[in-house]
């Protein structure tokens, strides 16, 4: 099979484009510092994600208007954002007790959930390498919620975690199989706006003290949230993960789960055994294991140019994905 990979141009010199790739995916692993210390200042979960997203939603709504005939397809997207920012509640509201490392393997499952989801609603039945990605990361999630890892009073809040990976997986494709008519930076629109609107209801009927922060240090930490995990980090991605292609792109998206690991160790100063270490670097292979077609995650699938995704129209997603 021929990978999309070689459909996109690299440039000879690609090391800043790298680097702002690297960076961005880095900035992405950085959440679960922001959302803890806003959960410990009394923020609810919904409120967490609502001003993830809000800021990409406003400053990208106006990508909305578009011609009467990409309204079906815009729906999809914002169908896409809902599942996506009702499901990250239940991200945020895991870290609230269970350890950084745990949730973030729990929540690089998505790929398993995208192929069976793909797989029962789209007919797209994955390649013989996606499902052994696929098994290595489902190990991968047993060893860190194992109970040699993690206490049995946190199950509950794992669980709920899953929320995220799955609408994810959902997001992921409808990203495939009904949003190549937009322009990638619509996509993002479509998927932004629908998240932050999804949350608008929860954050109407809560209490204004869980919804706003308490103090200017709060202020500023929603400020870092939407800005260095969202929209700043986004940009980044779309603008550069074309130049250097989805090869790389997935290596460099390697770079979030342990990211995610040293935030929980070195700045929320939780301890990291060897049984999550082992997780992580099952998961980081299983991105990597097959790199020509690999495509990190929602964002570089959004970047991907609308002509290369025409071409690959008639790929399975489990070509695009593992």
């Amino acid at each position: 099979m021929t990978s999309i990979t070689h459909d996109v141009p690299l440039e000879r010199s690609s090391l800043l484009p790298t680097c702002l790739v690297l960076l961005s995916c880095f900035c992405f692993g950085t959440i679960p510092y922001f959302a803890r210390s806003l959960i410990d200042g009394g923020m609810a979960p919904y409120a967490i994600a609502f001003y993830r997203y809000g800021m990409s939603a406003i400053i990208l709504m106006p990508l909305l208007w578009v011609p009467a005939a990409q309204l079906k397809t815009v729906a999809w997207g914002l169908l896409s954002g809902i599942s996506v920012g009702l499901g990250w509640i239940g991200f945020v509201y895991a870290l609230k007790t269970v350890p950084v490392s745990t949730v973030g393997v729990l929540y690089m499952t998505y790929p398993v959930f995208t192929l069976l989801i793909g797989w029962i609603w789209f007919r797209d039945v994955p390649s013989k390498r996606a499902i052994t990605a696929a098994m290595i990361v489902i190990m991968a999630a047993v060893l860190a919620s194992s109970p040699a890892a993690v206490e049995s009073g946190h199950l509950p809040a794992m669980l709920i975690s899953l929320t995220a990976p799955v609408s994810f997986g959902f997001g992921i494709n409808v990203l495939i199989h009904k949003l190549t008519p937009l322009t990638p930076i619509r996509r993002v629109a479509t998927f932004s706006v629908g998240a932050s609107a999804s949350l608008i209801p929860l954050m109407i009927l809560a209490a204004p003290g869980t919804v706003t922060p308490q103090s200017s240090t709060g202020w500023w930490l929603v400020a870092g949230l939407a800005m260095g995990t969202a929209l700043i980090p986004q940009l980044l991605y779309t603008s550069f993960a074309p130049m250097i292609g989805a090869a790389r792109s997935a290596m460099a998206g390697s770079v979030e789960l342990p990211t995610m690991f040293f935030v929980g160790w070195f700045m929320l100063g939780e301890v990291i055994g060897a049984v999550q270490w082992l997780a992580c670097l099952l998961i980081t292979l299983a991105i990597l294991m097959t790199p020509a077609r690999a495509t990190r995650n929602l964002t570089t699938q959004i970047v991907m140019p609308s002509a290369v995704q025409k071409k690959a129209a008639n790929k399975r997603l489990s070509d695009t994905w593992f």
